[in-house]
């Protein structure tokens, strides 16, 4: 069967979309999907829905405020232009790749003022609106430049609804953030308090953590009909030799592992081998997981509600079913579930 982008559409009506996070993060709304059907609770649940000896495996990346807003300056008969910046990537010392809106305005070789001695000049421009810059810093000054002028890059479906808040910096941030390169949260990490570990810790819940740094390449939309078609924007990860032996450790026993996050199972199951096993990495990866994916890794994921038509629905939907999904998003609409980053969770069980 070809699967087509038609097959994960659904009406979702736009006051569902979440524009600020529950308080606190864990009393966010939890919906249990499993085999024995559909069950509402809270995140704060957790620790009940979950086993002793269960492996949680959380993403540690953190977020930097990646957006920054300048200006060109006038220069070749042209006048000055408010130009909008999104880092997507470092790619060394001084340089990223970012998205920038008017990018039809920006040619190789113009300059973008963000404040005083804080500038980049477009390197390369490419086919698909990606820019090239070299910024006029580089090292701890760029970062922390990027840090006193940068906003948080909130998705596009929230900036829409509001404008960056400076209430953002903490909430679009997990409390457990430790290695700074993504431009976009792993939500689902977002509904976790310190209070909420500490009683996972006590249920003897073990936890495990990984790096993927996530990138706006997750909000593109897919633009093919055919699923097959679409190709993901590559993102950096890493899984630590304490990490990978924990994990395996946990598979060897008969335990379950459950991925907090997208972000996290992909990563995963870009690392595991034919048989589960988990090595050290760093690097790349641009795996796109779609239904007929057979996973290695994961027994539960916790995850957001999607976008319609997103390469994460299309994730969710391989993981528990695309029929199972379908219908637990119609319930989440009826007993109306909030939607996308700052919304309530799913805790998934797989299907196969």
């Amino acid at each position: 069967m070809t699967l087509r982008l038609s097959d994960f559409d659904f009406d979702l009506p736009p006051e569902l979309v979440a524009r600020h996070p529950a308080s606190p993060r864990d009393s966010a709304r939890l919906l249990r999907v499993s085999a024995a059907g559909l069950e509402d609770r809270h995140v704060r649940d957790l620790p009940t829905l979950l086993r002793p000896g269960d492996l949680m495996v959380f993403n540690d990346t953190k977020v930097i405020p990646a957006q920054l807003a300048g200006l060109r300056p006038p220069g070749g008969g042209r006048g000055e232009v408010a130009v909008e910046v999104t880092l997507l990537r470092k790619t060394g010392a001084g340089h990223w790749q970012a998205l920038a809106k008017p990018g039809r305005r920006l040619r190789p070789g113009n300059r973008i003022e963000f404040a005083p001695g804080f500038s980049a000049t477009v390197r390369l421009k490419a086919e698909g609106g990606e820019i090239a810059l070299g910024f006029s810093l580089a090292g701890p000054a760029l970062a922390e430049a990027i840090h006193r002028h940068g906003v948080m890059p909130l998705p596009p479906y929230i900036r829409k609804l509001r404008p960056v808040e400076s209430r953002d910096a903490a909430d679009y941030q997990t409390v457990y953030a430790r290695h700074e390169g993504a431009v976009a949260a792993p939500t689902a990490g977002l509904h976790f308090t310190p209070e909420l570990l500490s009683a996972l810790d006590a249920r003897g819940i073990e936890r495990a953590h990984l790096t993927l740094h996530v990138g706006a390449g997750t909000f593109l939309p897919v633009k093919s009909e055919r699923i097959a078609e679409h190709r993901m924007h590559g993102e950096w990860g890493e899984i630590g030799e304490a990490a990978a032996a924990t994990i395996n450790r946990a598979k060897a026993e008969g335990r379950r592992l459950i991925a907090v996050g997208t972000t996290s199972l992909r990563l995963l199951e870009t690392v595991a081998g034919e048989d589960g096993r988990m090595r050290p990495f760093k690097g790349e990866t641009d795996i796109f997981i779609a239904p007929g994916y057979g996973f290695r890794t994961a027994d539960l994921l916790m995850t957001n509600f999607h976008l319609p038509k997103s390469t994460l629905f299309m994730l969710v939907a391989a993981f528990a079913g695309l029929e199972r999904m379908k219908a637990a998003y119609a319930h989440a609409i009826h007993q109306r579930y909030r939607f996308f980053s700052y919304g309530d969770a799913c805790l998934l069980e797989r299907a196969s």
